[in-house]
């Protein structure tokens, strides 16, 4: 198994709008998801899968991770850079 890429972790003014916009609780979810994220995006608790139809669409692989319920956070891997994207409920998919 190849170790894991130092990556440098960037988000989008879509993403910072959005988190501001969060109520508290909900940004306290995306802050503790957050210290597993930047040492793993992969890792198993944030059930972190691939978003076809974004993909498809922004001709990049878009993943999501799993933050609460209904809550989720969007981004992709452009070489050793994790864009995240966007948070917010299931129409951050759209």
């Amino acid at each position: 198994m190849s170790p894991r890429p130092a990556y440098r972790f960037k988000a989008t003014p879509q993403f910072w709008k959005r988190f501001y916009a969060l109520p508290p609780d909900r940004k306290d979810a995306v802050r503790a998801a957050w210290q597993v994220f930047k040492n793993d995006p992969f890792d198993a608790r944030l059930g972190t899968h691939k978003i076809h139809g974004l993909s498809a669409r922004a001709g990049v692989t878009v993943y999501s991770v799993v933050l609460g319920p209904d809550l989720r956070a969007v981004f992709h891997i452009i070489g050793d850079t994790v864009w995240t994207l966007d948070v917010g409920s299931h129409a951050v998919y759209r």
